[in-house]
C-alpha cells in the first residue's frame, strides 16, 4: 500500500482527496492542527473499509521548524511516502492597502513557506527510494486574479512556479511534481458568496456550473497514480471552464 501525505486533510477539499485516496487503494495520513468532527467520521469510516488506511496527524504547519519531526514521526510510523498532496492553505481576503501585515505574513508562510518547507524533507526519501509524487494545490486566482485576494493569489502563482522549477530538479530521479489549480468549487465557501457574484461565476463558466471537490479530487488522484508516470511540471486547471 502506497502512503499519501495529505496536508488540510481535516475539512473541505483535503479531506475530499483523503477519502478519495484511500477508496483508490493508498494509505493516507491525514495532516492538520486538530482533528475535525467530519475527519473522525471519516476515519472510522476508512477503518471499517479496511484497517489502517487513513490516519491523522496534529501539526501546525505554519510551525516550520516542527516541519521536520512531522516528516520523521510519519515515516517511522508508515514507512516511505509514495506522495505529497501540499494542501493547506489560508485565505483571507482584503484589499492590500488594508490588510494587516501579520495576516500578510501568516498567508505567506501557510501557503508558500510551508509547502516549500515541507517538500524539502519529503522529497529527500523519494529521491533515495527513485520516484514519488508531489502535487501542490495552486489555484485559478494565482493566474487570473481577483479582487480582495491580491496576497492569496501571490501565494497560488508562487507554487507554479515551485511546481515546474523543481520538477526539473528532481524528475531525473523518478519524482513527477505537478499543479492541480482549482477554480471557485461548489462548497460552503462559495454559498457565502453573493448570489449575483455567484451566479456571475457559473455563467463565466463553459460548462455553466461550478467545479466540484470530486472534480479536484480526481485530477490528484491520476497525479498520483502511474498513468501520470510521463506527466510532470504541468497545472492540471479544474475549473469547469472559467479560464476557458
Amino acid at each position: 500500500m502506497r502512503n499519501v501525505l495529505v496536508t488540510g486533510g481535516s475539512r473541505g477539499l483535503g479531506l475530499g482527496i483523503a477519502r478519495r485516496l484511500t477508496g483508490a487503494g493508498y494509505r493516507v495520513i491525514a495532516v492538520a492542527r486538530k482533528e475535525s468532527p467530519q475527519l473522525t467520521a471519516a476515519l472510522e469510516e476508512a477503518e471499517r473499509a479496511q484497517a489502517g488506511s487513513l490516519r491523522f496527524v496534529g501539526c501546525d504547519l505554519g510551525e516550520l521548524d516542527d516541519l521536520p519531526g512531522l516528516v520523521k514521526r510519519v515515516r517511522q510510523e508508515v514507512g516511505p511516502l509514495w506522495g505529497l498532496v501540499n494542501n493547506a492553505a489560508v485565505g483571507f481576503e482584503g484589499v492590500l492597502a488594508l490588510m494587516p501585515t501579520a495576516q500578510i505574513e501568516q498567508l505567506v508562510r501557510v501557503n508558500t513557506l510551508s509547502p516549500m518547507v515541507l517538500t524539502k524533507y519529503v522529497v529527500r526519501g523519494m529521491l533515495a527510494a527513485g520516484g514519488g509524487r508531489i502535487v501542490n494545490v495552486a489555484s485559478i486566482i494565482g493566474v487570473t486574479g481577483y479582487r480582495g485576494l491580491s496576497v492569496y493569489g501571490a501565494t497560488k502563482a508562487s507554487l507554479l512556479g515551485f511546481t515546474r522549477s523543481l520538477a526539473r530538479e528532481v524528475g531525473g530521479l523518478g519524482v513527477t511534481v505537478n499543479a492541480v489549480a482549482p477554480g471557485f468549487l461548489d462548497t460552503e465557501m462559495t454559498q457565502g458568496l453573493g448570489g449575483a457574484q455567484r451566479e456571475q461565476i457559473v455563467r463565466r463558466s463553459a460548462l455553466g456550473r461550478l467545479a466540484d471537490i470530486a472534480d479536484v479530487a480526481s485530477a490528484v488522484e491520476f497525479l498520483l497514480g502511474d498513468q501520470a508516470k510521463s506527466i510532470t511540471g504541468t497545472v492540471l486547471t479544474v475549473d469547469a471552464g472559467n479560464t476557458a
